[in-house]
């Protein structure tokens, strides 16, 4: 078994595994063998079946399995040793020919893998990001106030005053949540631009069209491919960041951010208040799930990243009304 790696610039190299016969050849005997025991042919006791007939059968498949299993093999022992940040997972290499799948022979494969950038990026107090305070105007309270007395009944019977306090501390409330996220926003593009990460993008955009085969077709990647990098570059910082700041994930932490998700999922539908209880038990239900409690833990790196950011750098408060502010 040989590996050679072509080096092709900082990010991206091509693999070549030459495979030859006698390192499958046993791993495809003991497959066999294996498959010998359990096979059932008409006129042969379990087991007993001729091994020129379970290689007529099961030949082709036996060598297949048996070449992949040492090339995924060593492909992960290549990773490992060489220490190396891979992007997702090698794939086909665009040098690859095609493979005649005959007992016996050499076989060579290529893989091209890409590397993740190393990410540099520190927080300072010189690091400055705003934060924005929206104004409520009249406009938007009369726009408000008109549209509950119009649409609400239970407001109809307010003063004015009182309908124009419930308006303010709404708006006020809602602009807060709005300012917020902004906030986090801004911090995250400006952390990202800071850390000006370079990507080995074609590798991405391969890799991706290759893990979507069947369910995104290639129009939808190539026009989903710039919010995509900006989010993986993201990734790449917050976990520096989570690293370079010693920033730990608790228990805790998960168990709260899967309850507050769970709380948010019943709010758009409405339903406020739910007790603790059937929080925990759905929240329980949420961190079972792979896909689920991924998006948990990424949430949660989040907030731990961007809450010690906060309380590193510069965040300047600028007034804004509601008009500049959805037009930034």
């Amino acid at each position: 078994m040989n590996v050679t790696k072509n080096q092709i610039d900082d990010l991206n190299l091509e693999l070549v595994l030459n495979v030859a016969a006698e390192d499958y050849a046993p791993i495809k005997k003991k497959k066999l063998n294996e498959r010998r025991k359990t096979a059932e042919f008409k006129g042969f006791r379990k087991g007993m079946v001729p091994m020129s007939l379970v290689e007529r059968v099961y030949g082709p498949n036996a060598l297949v399995d048996a070449v992949n299993e040492i090339i995924s093999e060593q492909l992960d022992k290549f990773i490992r040793e060489n220490s190396l940040n891979i992007v997702g997972e090698p794939i086909t290499g665009k040098n690859q020919k095609e493979v005649d799948w005959e007992d016996g022979k050499d076989f060579e494969f290529v893989f091209d893998l890409a590397l993740n950038p190393e990410v540099k990026v520190e927080v300072t107090k010189d690091d400055e990001v705003n934060e924005y305070n929206i104004t409520v105007t009249e406009k938007a309270k009369k726009e408000m106030k008109d549209n509950l007395r119009k649409y609400d009944e239970s407001k109809k019977d307010k003063t004015d005053e009182e309908l124009e306090e419930e308006v303010v501390n709404y708006l006020k409330n809602n602009y807060k949540q709005e300012s917020a996220y902004r906030l986090s926003k801004d911090i995250r593009d400006y952390l990202v631009q800071k850390a000006n990460l370079t990507l080995p993008e074609e590798f991405l955009k391969r890799w991706l069209t290759l893990m979507n085969k069947d369910k995104v077709d290639e129009e939808t990647i190539e026009k989903e491919f710039p919010a995509f990098l900006q989010d993986y570059r993201w990734q790449l910082v917050r976990g520096h960041l989570m690293d370079s700041l010693g920033l730990k994930i608790e228990q805790k932490d998960i168990q709260e951010a899967a309850e507050s998700y769970v709380r948010y999922q019943y709010a758009m539908y409405g339903m406020g208040g739910v007790p603790d209880e059937i929080v925990k038990e759905n929240a329980k239900n949420v961190l079972t799930d792979e896909k689920q409690f991924n998006r948990v833990i990424e949430q949660v790196e989040d907030n731990k990243v961007l809450d010690a950011v906060k309380g590193i750098i510069k965040i300047t408060p600028k007034r804004i009304s509601v008009d500049k502010f959805r037009a930034l």
